[in-house]
């Protein structure tokens, strides 16, 4: 963890699974971190040790399986919480405590001196346990930035391996977190976890940001999924980093799709066909102009390869299809169309798309060919 390049923490198991209403089975836990260890995670968020019962029988498990992935118990500032977590066998504890004067004065209602001083006697602990040690700034996005570098470096001289810059209510934008991520990495000097979160629609935007200002951790979930409006999406984040930053983290991204579908399912939360990177829209292309460039050359239209992310491209026709397409779609039919006939289907494909408000079927695109050239065929 410690190597010098960027790493992903993921926490559906632990951020993921405090989304209201969303509880994961022990053996949905357990298969969750195996799919993520499949795919690359370098740190796995395994849960809350001291809620003890079946998330502490869980997260054993989970270290029992032996995986390549770090795995993490998410812990209060308090010496009870990690021993529990030393309990499971985890190799790393995160330490949480807030430290906004909004959290300190009316959630915690206690003060500053408090807040640190509960921060570095678990740190201590926690080192001399041999454990890794991420210590976590709730609500450090409203934080005093003198208080957090005082925070930071106290953390540091304890022994904490790494701060963990928490958007708890996902407020910055990315400008803001450049500057606040650059300020704190040039006043301590200690590695920086990004842990963003989505209220504004920029959890992803503003991991990134993060990581240009010198953060070497980003914590992330599949498909985004976290309290309220979730957390930045691992594919998001992993993708970006390899087709837009030119990052490549090494991961398995042909299971992406897979491991999103199980995650849903699991959850009980929908997987949007229009969700970034595994969304089924991702590579369903309708538009006439888009699909004619799309089936001359797929880089027209599309930043990377369906196969990529375990998709697969879908020429769709309905309302704003054009020729080609149809033709392209009848072939896969064993239907030969040329340019007169794929004239006159179009009005009455179109038409019927409009009446059915959607795009059509299979059987509704050679219904309507029946009827109109079926006999001439």
């Amino acid at each position: 963890m410690t190597d010098g390049k960027i790493k992903i923490v993921d926490t559906t198991l632990r951020d993921g699974e405090q989304t209201a209403g969303v509880v994961f089975a022990n053996r949905e836990k357990v298969r969750i971190a195996r799919l993520l260890d499949e795919v690359g995670v370098h740190q796995i968020e395994a849960g809350v040790p001291v809620m003890g019962g079946d998330e502490k029988k869980a997260i054993k498990e989970i270290v029992k399986l032996g995986l390549k992935a770090s795995i993490m118990g998410w812990n209060r500032a308090v010496i009870s919480d990690i021993q529990q977590s030393i309990e499971c066998g985890v190799d790393a504890v995160a330490i949480s405590i807030s430290t906004s004067d909004i959290h300190i004065e009316h959630k915690l209602q206690t003060t500053r001196e408090w807040v640190l001083e509960s921060m570095i006697k678990a740190v201590e602990y926690a080192k001399r346990e041999g454990v890794y040690i991420s210590v976590n700034a709730e609500d450090a996005s409203r934080s005093e930035m003198d208080f957090l570098v005082q925070f930071a470096t106290e953390a540091k001289n304890a022994g904490a391996n790494r701060v963990r810059y928490c958007d708890t209510v996902g407020i910055l934008d990315p400008f803001a977190t450049y500057d606040r991520v650059k300020t704190i990495r040039e006043r301590v000097g200690i590695d920086i976890e990004m842990h963003t979160h989505n209220d504004f629609g920029m959890a992803t935007a503003n991991a990134l940001a993060g990581i240009k200002a010198g953060a070497t951790h980003v914590g992330v979930t599949v498909m985004g999924l976290g309290e309220r409006a979730g957390n930045a999406a691992m594919e998001e984040v992993v993708m970006a980093l390899k087709h837009i930053e030119g990052i490549d983290l090494g991961f398995k991204t042909t299971s992406f799709r897979t491991m999103a579908e199980y995650v849903s399912l699991a959850s009980g939360r929908e997987l949007p066909a229009w969700k970034a990177i595994v969304g089924s829209n991702m590579f369903a292309h309708e538009s006439g102009i888009h699909a004619d460039g799309a089936l001359k050359n797929p880089k027209t239209y599309e930043v990377f390869t369906p196969e990529e992310v375990g998709l697969e491209r879908q020429i769709v026709i309905g309302k704003h299809s054009g020729s080609r397409a149809l033709v392209v779609k009848f072939a896969e039919y064993g239907i030969q169309l040329n340019d007169d006939e794929a004239a006159e289907l179009l009005p009455k494909i179109r038409s019927t798309a409009v009446d059915l408000k959607r795009s059509l079927f299979d059987k509704e695109l050679v219904y309507i060919y029946e009827d109109a050239l079926g006999n001439r065929a």
